[in-house]
C-alpha cells in the first residue's frame, strides 16, 4: 500500500511539473510575440514611410531693374501740375511703368530733394519737389530709392526731416539719408523669393553744402571707413548687397580714375551690384570679378538741354540663389540694358513723358536711331556680357 501512494505521489508531481513547464512555455512564447509586434511598432513610429526627403539641391531667382535720375526741374513739376493745385507725375513714367511693374526688385535715384509744397518748390541750383514725385514712382514699381546726392543738403535738415517723414510712410526701401546715427547704422535686411539682401547708398559730392557736424546721418557722404564698416555688418547676414553710388564727372560718357577705384574697392569687399549715378548722361557697365558695376544710368527724367542728358539707361539682371548640399552660390544671370529718352513739346516745357527707345520714332526724336547706336556703343564699351535690348 505505501509503494502504491508512493507511486501515485510521484505521478502527481511529474503531471503538476509537466503542466508547470507547458505553462511557462506558453506564457514565452506569448510574451515573444508581444516583444516582437512592440519591437516592429517601434521601428514604424522610428522611420515612417511618409517622411520627404531633403531635396538635394534648392534654386530661388529674384529680377531687379534699375533706373537713373529723378531730376525735377520747375518746368517739369509745372507740367505736373493739376486742376485742384496737386500735383500728378504718373502720366510721365506710363510708358516705362509696364516694363517696371513685373521686377520684383526696382531701383531709382531721387536727384532732388521730396521736401514738399510747404517748404516751397525751388528749380536748380538748391532744388525742392512736390513729394507726388514718389508717388507716382512707387505707382510705377519702384521700391529701392537712393536718397544720397549733391542735391541732398539743398533744403537743409528741414528738408531731409520732411522728405524722410514721407518716405517713412511708405512700403519702400530707402538709402544714404537718415534721421540719426542710430538709424544709419541699424542693418536693414529684406528678403525677396527666398533671397536677402541689403541696400546702401553714398555721395561723393555736396556742392559745397556741408552736412552738419554731429549730423552726418543726413547726407552718407562717402569714406572708404565708412562703407566698410556698413557692408561688414551686413555681409555675411544676406546673399545679396547692393551699394548705390553718386559718383563721377557730370556730362562724361566716360569713367574716371576714382570711379574705377572705388568700384574696385567695393568689389574687394564683397558688393554684389553697384548703381552709379551723378553724371547725367550714361556710362559703360562691367564687371569686376562678380560684381556688376554700372557706372552711371543717366537721367530717367529732367528738363536738361540735349540728346545726351534726356538719354538714361535702364538695366536688369536676375538675381540667382542656389543652394547645394548646404553651400549657397549667388550669380548674377542675364544682364541686360535699354535706353530710355525723355521727351517733352518742343518749345512748350509741356507733355513730359519717359519713353523706352522702343517706342521712339523720328518724329518724337528725329535719328534716333543714330543715337541708340551711339549710347549702346558707350554702354557696352567695357564689356560683351550685357545684352542690348533694340
Amino acid at each position: 500500500m505505501v509503494k502504491k501512494k508512493k507511486k501515485r505521489k510521484l505521478k502527481k508531481s511529474i503531471k503538476y511539473i509537466l503542466l508547470l513547464a507547458v505553462i511557462l512555455i506558453g506564457l514565452g512564447v506569448a510574451f515573444s510575440f508581444v516583444n516582437f509586434n512592440f519591437t516592429k511598432t517601434e521601428k514604424k513610429e522610428t522611420k515612417p514611410d511618409n517622411v520627404p526627403k531633403e531635396p538635394a539641391r534648392i534654386e530661388k531667382e529674384a529680377s531687379l531693374i534699375m533706373v537713373g535720375d529723378a531730376l525735377i526741374h520747375n518746368s517739369v513739376y509745372n507740367d505736373a501740375k493739376t486742376s485742384d493745385g496737386g500735383y500728378d507725375f504718373r502720366p510721365m513714367l506710363s510708358e516705362i511703368k509696364p516694363i517696371v511693374e513685373p521686377y520684383d526688385l526696382a531701383y531709382y535715384n531721387q536727384e532732388t530733394i521730396l521736401g514738399g509744397t510747404q517748404l516751397g518748390l525751388s528749380n536748380y541750383p538748391r532744388f525742392n519737389s512736390p513729394q507726388e514725385v514718389g508717388d507716382a514712382f512707387i505707382d510705377a514699381g519702384f521700391n529701392l530709392v537712393s536718397l544720397a546726392s549733391n542735391h541732398t543738403m539743398d533744403k537743409n535738415e528741414e528738408g531731409i526731416e520732411s522728405s524722410l517723414n514721407y518716405w517713412h510712410s511708405k512700403d519702400v526701401y530707402t538709402a544714404g539719408s537718415y534721421l540719426s546715427f542710430a538709424e544709419r547704422d541699424e542693418p536693414v535686411i529684406k528678403e525677396i523669393n527666398g533671397i536677402k539682401y541689403s541696400f546702401l547708398a553714398y555721395t561723393t559730392w555736396n556742392n559745397g553744402l556741408k552736412t552738419p557736424t554731429g549730423k552726418e546721418y543726413l547726407n552718407n557722404e562717402y569714406s572708404d571707413e565708412l562703407v566698410k564698416a556698413d557692408v561688414e555688418r551686413v555681409r555675411d547676414k544676406v546673399d545679396v548687397v547692393l551699394v548705390a553710388m553718386h559718383w563721377g564727372t557730370e556730362y562724361s560718357l566716360g569713367v574716371s580714375p576714382e570711379q574705377e577705384k572705388i568700384a574696385n574697392y567695393l568689389a574687394s569687399l564683397g558688393v554684389d551690384i553697384i548703381i552709379g549715378a551723378h553724371p547725367h548722361v550714361v556710362e559703360p557697365i562691367t564687371f569686376i570679378g562678380k560684381t556688376m558695376v554700372i557706372y552711371s544710368l543717366g537721367n530717367l527724367i529732367s528738363d536738361q538741354e540735349g540728346v545726351e542728358r534726356l538719354t538714361g539707361l535702364m538695366a536688369s539682371v536676375k538675381i540667382k540663389k542656389v543652394v547645394e548640399n548646404k553651400v549657397t552660390t549667388i550669380t548674377l544671370e542675364e544682364p541686360k540694358a535699354q535706353l530710355v529718352y525723355t521727351h517733352s513739346s518742343y518749345g512748350s516745357k509741356r507733355n513730359f513723358k519717359v519713353y523706352p527707345y522702343t517706342s521712339l520714332n523720328n518724329t518724337l526724336l528725329p535719328n534716333y536711331m543714330t543715337y541708340y547706336e551711339k549710347y549702346k556703343s558707350v554702354v557696352t564699351s567695357m564689356t560683351d556680357q550685357v545684352e542690348m535690348l533694340p
